[in-house]
């Protein structure tokens, strides 16, 4: 008898030892129903929202890069903005692998929803939602690192480990084959319920910014009007609205990332119970109030501002909006007195006595109505807006000026003028050239993570950035600038795991 106990013991011995836990998620257990679907594409959206992204490190990827912010000391916050953003910094590498996680995620849902027995609308919604995640995440990869891999299904760790990048062009080409699939499968608009997610009118405006890097003018113009002409849109009365927590969603906003105060924190924001508040604030707001290094805005930001006054001989309303310098003008804009005043209402005297710096104000003015005395992470209660209205009326002045044989035309002038009339700006007539456009957006979307890529989709970040004396003075200057590092490296944690991937110019 104990002779059969240990033969039926040891024969199953491996069987005992390879049981599956039945309660345990796996990918062939859970693609199984629309609510599966609907929890997997929500999932894509995660990484992106996290404090390692859009929540916080994203800004140091994107405006502490461009010519308007001058970052504070020597860190590896400041270092993309230096041309250092080599393989081994931070700020490299959390931007890079929140966004993979974005992309394998969307790329499940590509791969498994087709296969669930669901309504068909949604269906097709949902796909349409990680094609544009998965556009979205393409989209600031090649503007960030240039060439990366391209990758649009799902790979085992073997396979993802040996992937080879692709060419610029081979990923944009992909981005214009999705997004315009992603247009034909998403909702016009989204339930209260489903703020947030993606929209037509988001996937549109996406591919319209690829077909202007592409430099497909036309296709961008036609899109564009699309757009403008579904009357899904319009600017809201007031400018400050863009960037309040009370007035997020609106009537504006095209796109936009829900952050919420809810009292979690946590850095890593990709898990239950962890952070989702906006915490860039800390790295906009004015020395004073804030933990971090900080920065400053170079002079020629605010110059732009000043060198034209609106239709009532103020200064314009954006400027307040934007930047906190020292100033005794004031500017009656949506029935308020606006002047130069940040957290806790303060004037520029009573927060930074004796300075002479100018500061950035956008979303640090909405957070003073939290109560913070400082800006702090895990905090911020707005949402990021990601695509605005304003932003689509601009790109079609571009892309009908770009790409028209004559210098502009009245389309382009009233696209324009719609974004200045709503600052009180005077109107341009056909004269207004192609500097105006450009300092439009500067002036209308400063501090917005747009700077740097209009300067790379315009060629001018050496121009701009490199060849004016003191734009990074304040964190060592561009002395590490070669051709090529207006993108930044691959990580060096993804160079050691594939040997296929290689480094990029002037790395």
């Amino acid at each position: 008898m104990s002779c059969l106990l240990l033969i039926v013991i040891f024969g199953c011995e491996e069987d005992l030892l390879n049981q599956v836990n039945p309660n345990s998620i796996t990918p062939d257990t859970f693609w199984q129903t629309a609510e599966d679907a609907e929890r997997g594409v929500i999932g894509a959206y995660s990484p992106i929202t996290g404090v390692q992204f859009y929540g916080r490190m994203f800004v140091f990827a994107s405006d502490y890069r461009d010519d308007i912010i001058n970052g504070f000391a020597i860190s590896a916050r400041t270092a993309p903005g230096r041309f250092q953003g080599t393989s081994d910094v931070a700020a490299v590498r959390v931007s890079w692998q929140e966004g993979w996680k974005a992309i394998v995620r969307a790329n499940e849902v590509l791969f498994n929803v087709p296969n669930i027995e669901m309504n068909d609308a949604q269906k097709n919604a949902i796909l349409g939602e990680a094609l544009f995640i998965r556009s979205f995440i393409y989209h600031d990869f090649v503007n960030l690192w240039l060439n990366v891999p391209l990758i649009t299904t799902p790979l085992t760790v073997e396979e993802a480990n040996s992937v080879f990048q692709a060419t610029p062009n081979e990923v944009w080409a992909q981005l214009v084959t999705d997004l315009e699939q992603a247009r034909d499968w998403l909702p016009p608009t989204r339930s209260e319920n489903e703020l947030g997610r993606a929209t037509w009118g988001a996937a549109s405006a996406l591919l319209a910014k690829v077909y202007l890097i592409t430099e497909q003018y036309g296709q961008a113009a036609t899109v564009l009007r699309e757009i403008r002409d579904s009357g899904l849109y319009s600017l809201v009365d007031d400018y400050g609205d863009n960037f309040r927590s009370s007035t997020e969603n609106n009537t504006e906003s095209v796109f936009e990332f829900q952050m919420s105060n809810d009292g979690n924190t946590g850095w890593v924001g990709d898990a239950p119970n962890t952070g989702r508040a906006n915490s860039v604030v800390p790295d906009f707001a004015p020395q004073g109030f804030t933990n971090q290094n900080g920065m400053r805005i170079n002079d020629w930001a605010l110059d732009l501002f000043l060198d034209e006054q609106t239709v009532n001989g103020e200064t314009d309303p954006r400027a307040f909006y934007t930047l906190f310098w020292d100033t005794d003008e004031t500017t009656n804009y949506e029935g308020q007195v606006l002047s130069s005043r940040t957290y806790k209402n303060l004037t520029y005297q009573e927060a930074r006595p004796g300075d002479t710096n100018i500061y950035g104000n956008k979303y640090v003015f909405a957070d003073a109505e939290d109560g913070n005395e400082q800006a702090v992470f895990h905090r911020g209660d707005m949402n990021w807006r990601v695509i605005r209205y304003a932003d689509v009326l601009l790109y079609l002045a571009e892309a009908i000026m770009e790409g028209g044989s004559s210098p502009t035309t009245q389309e382009a002038v009233d696209a324009v003028n719609l974004v200045r009339a709503r600052a009180d700006m005077p109107e341009y007539d056909l004269s207004m050239t192609w500097q105006d456009v450009m300092d439009e957006r500067v002036k209308e979307l400063a501090l917005e993570h747009y700077r740097y890529y209009d300067l790379l989709r315009w060629d001018m970040v050496k121009e701009r950035i490199v060849d004016i004396p003191g734009i990074k003075s304040e964190s060592g200057g561009v002395g590490a600038y070669q051709p090529g590092r207006e993108y930044m490296d691959i990580p060096q944690v993804d160079l050691d795991i594939n040997p296929n991937l290689q480094r990029n110019p002037g790395y």
